[in-house]
């Protein structure tokens, strides 16, 4: 038998395979990074989204609790249509109230309840006019 020479060992730096994962490993880390740099963005970027849409909102309900009376107690409007009847006809007599727990409307036999824009059909009592 022939003796075999003795391999000689091959340097670490020389193997490809070596180069070749230490650039996958930084490629990789690179997309983790990348990826991870989006995702914080698009968080912000939703909740600063998310903020704005809730101080536009505050403000639009602000803006439609004014216009509706605000706080207090109040009677919006208050008006029959058309503004003069004969005995026995209809009139729709309409109101809005802002804030109110409960109507009363006397004489009246139509139910009515708070409303900011209500009408209701009225027949005025055939009595005759004092003087």
């Amino acid at each position: 038998m022939l003796a075999q020479p003795d391999p000689q060992k091959k340097s670490a730096f020389k193997n490809p395979f070596l180069y070749s994962r230490a650039v996958l490993a930084i490629v990789a880390i690179a997309v983790v990074w990348i990826l991870a740099a989006r995702w914080l963005e698009n968080r912000d970027f939703e909740k600063h989204a998310r903020e704005e849409r809730t101080r536009k909102q505050q403000e639009q309900d602000r803006i439609t609790l004014e216009q509706m009376g605000g706080k207090e107690l109040a009677i919006q409007n208050f008006y029959a249509s058309p503004g003069t009847i004969r005995r026995g006809e209809t009139v729709q007599l309409c109101y809005g109230v802002a804030n109110a727990k409960t109507v009363k409307l006397e004489p009246q036999s139509n139910p009515v309840w708070p409303s900011y824009s209500r009408c209701v059909d009225v027949t005025p009592l055939n009595q005759p006019p004092t003087r």
